[in-house]
């Protein structure tokens, strides 16, 4: 920006408007402003030096003469003070540059980011822009139709590029899933909103207070004809700045606006993805001026304080937004969804009751946010359990892969195309070189089926070990292999060729580590009690099995999770799966690790869960993380068994593969590693271990005593509840109602295990440190009840 020294400055003011002033500069955008004191009053300055800004000059003087005419807007507007001449504005050519000059009225007052104003301030502030824009509506000035300003929200999504100078990888996918949601549920509605002229930047800055009382306004540099609830937005998401319940200042300055310049309801809908919208341009703005010119500590006067209430923004439901909107206009949200009791009753009407639904009290979902579930209450919860959304829900480049895609080209693996071979190569390379073959399913239970198929076809044997309480799918084969399934109520029991091996629980299994459930277990770095006795122990029943049941011919393989889920997050002995895979191999059968659940850098020290044992599977199945919600599986092999699968039977799976699957899990796997998902997963993850200890220990040492275990890797976790410490008896009844307590402190967790008492910890790998401080809080508080 062009400097001009004081001495220049004076020598302009007295030959253009006679005045000899004291001067002090002022920062700014792209204006050069100064503060000037002469004759016991004081004026501001303002050079206008951008030539595009420098044409809509003129016509701002047109609308501030026009605002300081109005009754109830007269003194809370600057005002221009003539030249000698008589002129607004002067032009004045310095150093061979066009500049533009003005002088404006100094207002008295506090800026209202100096010193955050008390509540009844926020509805005095409405009804003043419900006033100004009441005037401004019926201004015509048809240059503010043609600008096009960065600022203005009609052009929000020009600005998305700008999310690549955001440094923090949570706070810019946070910000590009409000750019989603503007394309999304803001331009479709954007046509049919009300235009006119607003002023375009009522913020913190902006607004002078005194005595808790709209004092003026100033800077109408960025006025605009765009949507009129532009205005509002623009206002609401700066009032938030620093307040501790941003729908509180909401509700006020909604009502305060309403009750002048009365709101629509199709304004009313889109507030919150607007107000959400301006604040991600005062970010991404911030963030490209700071790369640009670090030293400017104005370009980040507004970032931080954006930023705080952008975080609390994502956990506001929209729903609960709007309904707060719509009552400070004394109006109601209509609802265009069926209340839970009618949902209930019509999805039993239509569907089996063996379609189960979650919690004493189910929850009726209608949006959801990266780690945060939305109902249709209005409440919103933080998900710390739903491992399907792996990198988050609705992320914005995995959706926009997906739609992007779609609208492209979905076929099958019939045909040649690009996106096959580079999923296929992607994902192979995070695999050791071993396991080099890769074939795409939509599910991990179609995986698993596909893996036995070809487990059965390179031995040409039938028969697998399996863990006790092992879950590998909903299909009839997976099912065969799940002692979970087909052992527990209403299953069929076991296959002739299923056979089932003790799963190594060291905690209440045939072989306990004494003192798991005092020290971190769950660390596989670390060693308790004896673990590579415990593990050869609990390997060497893996020949019982085989001697029992006449295996030594028959067995095509064996089967485990890398960390056992509904056994109850089990973490295995060290070197467990080492000396079984040595006994399975001996025989001729393959081993294959289910990473369903496990994979994906989930477990934080590893991408890969079996990668924890350092072990190298022969088969691997992956599943629902892989597609973050789109329905995706896929079977890793070695090349031995790839060949053997060449037999001139056709393998081909209608939806496996296709187009927009193999984008979406590339979209999945650039997220895990922009993000740093796998390195949050392990530093929250640690965190959270040695946090659910000390609750642990805090909870027995007061006697309660009802925490036997804790244990897990990255954000896998289990907390295994008992009625007695010595016994290690399960307590399903406790562990199901700390559930239900926390649901209702709005943390969704769920339980698992054989006896349903080990309450499982699987969230999105966006979940933050501070929202493990949030859980580690409210967890305390429902076991100390």
């Amino acid at each position: 920006m062009i400097k001009i020294p004081i001495q220049e400055i004076d020598q302009l003011l007295q030959e253009n408007y006679g005045i000899q002033a004291k001067i002090k500069e002022l920062p700014g955008y792209e204006d050069l402003n100064y503060i000037i004191d002469y004759k016991n009053s004081r004026s501001i300055l303002k050079i206008t030096v951008n030539p595009d800004a420098q044409l809509s000059v003129m016509p701002q003087v047109r609308v501030l003469n026009v605002l300081n005419k109005t009754d109830n807007l007269r003194g809370l507007i600057p005002e221009i003070t003539s030249t000698l001449n008589g002129e607004k504005t002067l032009e004045w050519e310095y150093d061979g540059t066009k500049l533009i000059v003005r002088i404006l009225s100094f207002l008295e007052g506090n800026f209202m980011g100096e010193k955050s104003p008390l509540m009844s301030f926020f509805a005095m502030l409405g009804e003043f822009m419900g006033k100004l824009d009441n005037t401004l509506s019926k201004i015509n000035e048809p240059l503010f139709r043609q600008l096009h300003l960065e600022w203005d929200l009609a052009n929000f999504l020009e600005n998305e590029e700008l999310c690549q100078y955001i440094k923090n990888p949570y706070n810019r996918t946070l910000v590009e899933y409000f750019f989603l949601q503007y394309r999304e549920i803001v331009t479709p509605a954007y046509k049919n909103l009300r235009k006119s002229l607003i002023h375009n930047d009522i913020n913190d800055w902006n607004v002078l207070a005194a005595d808790n009382k709209v004092a003026g306004l100033i800077d109408f540099g960025d006025m605009v004809h765009t949507a009129t609830i532009n205005e509002l937005a623009i206002a609401l998401a700066y009032a938030m700045m620093k307040q501790d319940d941003p729908l509180a200042v909401a509700y006020e300055l909604i009502k305060g606006y309403h009750s002048v310049f009365p709101l629509k309801e199709e304004e009313l809908d889109i507030l919150y993805y607007l107000s959400a919208s301006r604040l991600c341009t005062t970010i991404v703005m911030a963030a490209k001026n700071a790369s640009n010119d670090p030293n400017n500590e104005y370009f980040q006067i507004s970032a931080q304080p954006a930023w705080d209430v952008l975080h609390k923004w994502i956990r506001i439901s929209p729903l609960k937004a709007r309904k707060v909107f719509h009552k400070a206009c004394g109006l109601t949200v209509p609802m265009h969804t069926k209340s839970k009791k009618e949902l209930l009753i019509e999805r039993n009407k239509y569907l089996p009751s063996s379609l189960s639904v979650s919690y004493n009290e189910p929850l009726g979902m209608t949006g959801s946010a990266l780690q945060y579930m939305y109902d249709d209450e209005g409440d919103t919860y933080l998900d710390c359990v739903n491992n399907i959304p792996h990198v988050g829900y609705c992320h914005p480049r995995v959706v926009k892969a997906g739609q992007k895609q779609m609208a492209r080209l979905n076929t099958n693996t019939r045909y040649l195309y690009e996106s096959l071979n580079e999923y296929a190569k992607k994902l192979l390379s995070k695999f050791p070189d071993r396991l080099s073959k890769v074939l795409f399913v939509n599910s991990g239970s179609a995986a698993t089926d596909l893996a036995i198929r070809l487990a059965r076809n390179h031995t040409g044997k039938d028969d697998f070990i399996v863990l006790d309480h092992a879950y590998h799918g909903n299909v009839s084969t997976a099912i065969g292999l799940s002692p979970y399934k087909f052992n527990h109520k209403g299953g069929s029991g076991k296959p002739y060729n299923t056979h089932i091996a003790p799963i190594p629980d060291t905690y209440r299994g045939i072989y306990r580590t004494p003192d798991v459930g005092t020290r971190p277990c769950g660390r596989p770095d670390e060693s308790m009690g004896n673990p590579i006795d415990i593990g050869i122990k609990y390997a060497d029943e893996i020949d019982n099995v085989i001697a029992e049941n006449e295996l030594e011919t028959k067995l095509a393989g064996f089967i485990a999770e890398s960390i056992p889920g509904c056994g109850g997050q089990i973490m295995l002995p060290k070197n467990y799966l080492g000396e079984a895979y040595k006994k399975i191999r001996a025989l001729g059968g393959v081993c294959i690790a289910d990473e369903v659940q496990t994979g994906f850098g989930r477990i934080g020290e590893k991408f890969w869960g079996f990668e924890l044992y350092d072990v190298v599977p022969d088969i691997v199945i992956l599943g629902k993380p892989m597609g973050n919600g789109h329905p995706m599986g896929a079977v890793v092999f070695t090349d031995e068994i790839a060949e053997s699968f060449e037999n001139g039977l056709e393998f081909f799976s209608s939806f496996g593969g296709n187009p927009v699957s193999c984008e979406i899990g590339l979209a999945v796997l650039e997220a895990i590693e922009n993000d740093g998902l796998q390195e949050n997963a392990k530093t929250t993850g640690r965190y959270l271990l040695d946090e659910f200890f000390k609750i642990q220990e805090e909870n027995n040492a007061e006697g309660k005593g009802i925490i036997g275990d804790v244990r897990g890797s990255g954000l896998f976790m289990g907390i295994e509840i008992v009625k007695d410490l010595e016994t290690r008896e399960p307590d399903p009844e406790t562990a199901s109602r700390t559930v239900n307590d926390m649901k209702k402190e709005h943390i969704l967790l769920s339980t698992d295990g054989p006896e349903e008492n080990v309450i499982k910890f699987k969230p999105p790998l966006c979940f933050t440190m501070d929202n493990a401080r949030e859980l580690l809080k409210k967890l305390r508080s429902v076991l100390g009840a």
